[in-house]
C-alpha cells in the first residue's frame, strides 16, 4: 500500500505544475476520434465504438477535476 501512496504523491506533484496537460490530452483524443473515420472508414472496431471519444472525455473531465483540486 505504500507504493500506491508514493505513486499518488508523485502524480500530484507532477500534475500540480502541469494543470492543463490532461484536458489537452483529452481534447486531442476527441479530435483523433473525429479524424479516424476519414482515415480507416466508419466500420472498424475502433471507429465504430468511438473508443477515443469516450477515453478523451473521461481523461478531460478527470484533468479538470484534478486541476481544480490542486
Amino acid at each position: 500500500m505504500k507504493w500506491l501512496s508514493k505513486l499518488v504523491d508523485k502524480a500530484s506533484e507532477f500534475f500540480a505544475h502541469r494543470k492543463g496537460l490532461l484536458p489537452m490530452i483529452g481534447i486531442l483524443l476527441i479530435v483523433v476520434n473525429y479524424v479516424l473515420p476519414f482515415v480507416f472508414g466508419p466500420y472498424t472496431i475502433i471507429t465504430g465504438t468511438n473508443l477515443f471519444l469516450h477515453l478523451g472525455v473521461i481523461i478531460a473531465i478527470f484533468g479538470f477535476m484534478l486541476a481544480w483540486a490542486l
